[in-house]
């Protein structure tokens, strides 16, 4: 499967999950987890902050780019309060775009590189690569959350 078809199945997987009623949503795959709405909340923001790193890598070049503490911003925002249709919106549209950036530079320009304040050098190609396994990742945990309802 290709990294294009990867990022497609996943955000039509995960979209579907924003439609689940209050009690899915509130179920946590594992105790003192986060639950499948926090979860979608989550995928949003990590949504935005990895686009923008590939947006980052294709204008700017070899930058030093700081991670992102998730944690910090669940805290920061209300996710018991904050619209899952918004989130969503963000989500779609975010994704449309990290769509259209790797049929753009995954193959052209994969081997740019930037440096990841955490984990070093990285390139374009395997943070492309992240948006998708980084959703899957959380995909399993949904999945696996609604599986024992």
């Amino acid at each position: 499967m290709s990294l294009l078809d990867d990022l497609a199945r996943t955000r039509d997987e995960t979209l579907g999950y924003f439609a689940l009623d209050d009690a899915a949503l509130a179920l946590r795959y594992a105790p003192g987890k986060w639950t499948n709405r926090e979860l979608l909340l989550h995928l949003a923001d990590a949504e935005g902050v990895l686009f923008e790193r590939v947006r980052r890598v294709v204008g700017e070049g070899r930058r030093v780019l700081w991670a992102f503490d998730q944690d910090g911003w669940a805290r920061a925002t209300p996710y018991d309060r904050y619209p899952l249709a918004l989130a969503r919106d963000l989500y779609a549209a975010t994704r449309a775009a990290a769509l259209w950036f790797a049929g753009e530079h995954y193959q052209a320009d994969g081997g740019l590189e930037f440096v990841h304040s955490e984990t070093g050098v990285r390139t374009l190609a395997q943070e492309l690569e992240k948006i998708a396994a980084h959703n899957e990742h959380h995909l399993v945990q949904l999945r696996s959350t609604l599986a024992a309802r």
